[in-house]
């Protein structure tokens, strides 16, 4: 088994984490001895072919499953199961559809007990940086699908948690919303910054938001390129740098689907 060597102290520690599914009487290993550290307030961006177990990985972090063996460490302490020390941003934003704007971002708050003067200051102050002031009585099915991310990265901003985790947000909308949501999303970064892990399959938005792009191969998750992104922000699509980045990461997504890679 790889053994990690990790150095201390880092914010987020993958170590050894192995992932094997069993299904009468077979077993598949989907990650096989994966080390990762995650450093600081990086946005980082998990981005593989098909099966390659980026989103396993991503739940096992959150705590939704557990790994077969390894661990996950998060400021030294190891996770076991799902906590407010972690928001996590769904690919269909998973809003209560009986709940206002309002009351979905308060739930978390609610959830940790925060006095009522906490939760009417976060709110505030959440609804200021998301730009949702003047919606917060409307539900979900009132407004349009960039509210509706907004809502669901500050609900998950609301118990204040160490690191983001983000499952495909943009990827239930049309390729013009998609960007929309992508630069929406930036903009609001800008203003809480916080570490963001986000699995997708787009290079692009994984090159226009990230600071640091890892790429899972389908052979177990093993990670076959660890690319940092030395591009300023906001960053423009049509710049030769961010086509080279394009290209690199196209072609080396394209070899590790080839027969034998």
């Amino acid at each position: 088994m790889a053994v990690c060597h990790l150095t201390e102290p880092m914010e987020l520690q993958i170590k050894d984490i192995t992932k094997v599914f069993g299904n009468n009487g077979s077993t598949k290993t989907v990650l096989k001895d994966i080390c990762i550290e995650f450093k600081g307030d990086e946005f980082v961006s998990l981005l593989g072919p098909s099966g390659c177990g980026k989103t396993t990985l991503l739940t096992i972090i959150a705590g939704f499953q557990s790994p077969t063996s390894g661990k996950v460490l998060l400021n030294g302490r190891e996770i076991s199961q799902p906590g407010p020390d972690r928001g996590f941003v769904f690919q269909d934003f998973a809003l209560f559809p009986w709940m206002t704007v309002r009351d979905n971002i308060m739930f978390p708050m609610q959830q940790r007990k925060m006095s009522k003067k906490q939760q009417q200051e976060k709110l505030r102050r959440l609804l200021d940086i998301a730009q949702l002031h003047g919606s917060e009585n409307l539900f979900p099915n009132q407004i349009s699908g960039g509210m509706k991310q907004r809502t669901a990265v500050v609900r998950a901003l609301a118990s204040d948690p160490e690191v983001l985790l983000m499952d495909e947000p943009f990827g239930a909308v049309d390729y013009q919303m998609r960007h929309n949501l992508q630069e929406e999303f930036e903009t609001l970064r800008h203003k809480n910054r916080k570490p963001v892990v986000m699995v997708t399959h787009d290079v692009e938005e994984a090159i226009f938001l990230s600071d640091r792009i890892l790429v899972m191969s389908a052979d177990r998750g093993a990670i076959a390129q660890d690319l940092m992104i030395n591009l300023s922000k906001p960053r423009d699509r049509t710049a030769k740098a961010f086509q080279e980045y394009l290209a690199l990461l196209t072609d080396t997504l394209k070899n590790l689907q080839k027969p034998g890679s």
